[in-house]
């Protein structure tokens, strides 16, 4: 005999002859027809999310610049509104498959973080990325393949997620709105409000405990490093030859 029971997050989950029926953490698993290798691929794609989170953390961990610290901030807090707006909508996947899903569909959060993630990235290229290099042929290239890279990234995962049925096209369409219009505001927020307070709060105790940084003032950060580095590696490199021959 089966019954259902309401969980501590308002979705139920059935009980068979006693025993609770486990059921997947559907935030991780993502399954495509077997055989079908479009789908395959498709499914990969939508991983991109937890691959772009992985990436904030090291950066954050090996890098700790305010920058990137406030980006991924941004991101938790697109999350927190998806799953306020998942929780009030009530509106569940599509039910196009043998597939229960336990989670709510609208809007999709998967569209949401890919298209906060691209939209910020084209701000952030648009309005703070200048003089990569000395090359304005390069410059140009790399912005283009940056924000090229982002938007078919969005697309692909949102494409994605239709296909293998896990959202309708109106919930990923919402989605990529929610995810725009958020990045938009926290894009000027961090732009106009954040950034000037950088270089206060990176003066603070804690910021020198932890070793945070800002480095909104330097123009290509890679090419900056690579120069110090560069040049320290000279000088040490010259100070140690001048010890071994005295």
């Amino acid at each position: 005999m089966a019954t259902m029971n309401l969980n501590e997050n308002g979705v139920h989950h059935s009980i068979v002859n006693g025993n609770t029926e486990w059921v997947p953490l559907t935030l991780t698993l993502v399954e495509y027809p077997k055989g079908d290798l479009i789908g395959k691929v498709l499914a990969l794609i939508s991983l991109a999310p937890f691959g772009i989170g992985s990436g904030f953390l090291a950066l954050i961990l090996f890098r700790r610049d305010l920058h990137t610290i406030t980006f991924f901030l941004g991101t938790l807090f697109s999350e927190a509104m998806n799953y306020i707006l998942k929780h009030t909508i009530c509106e569940a996947r599509p039910l196009l498959r043998d597939t229960v899903h336990v989670e709510y569909g609208m809007p999709s959060s998967h569209a949401q973080f890919v298209w906060f993630f691209a939209t910020y990235v084209i701000y952030f290229v648009f309005i703070k990325l200048h003089h990569m290099n000395n090359n304005t042929i390069i410059e140009n290239l790399s912005k283009f393949l940056i924000i090229s890279s982002s938007f078919l990234m969005a697309v692909l995962v949102c494409i994605s997620r239709i296909y293998l049925e896990y959202h309708t096209l109106w919930q990923v369409l919402c989605g990529a709105i929610v995810g725009i219009l958020f990045a938009t505001i926290w894009f000027a927020l961090t732009y106009l409000v954040l950034t000037p307070l950088f270089p206060q709060i990176v003066s603070w105790r804690i910021s020198e405990i932890l070793l945070l940084r800002d480095t909104t003032l330097i123009p290509n950060v890679l090419w900056f490093e690579y120069t110090n580095t560069r040049q320290e590696v000279r000088a040490r490199s010259r100070k140690l030859v001048s010890m071994k021959s005295q």
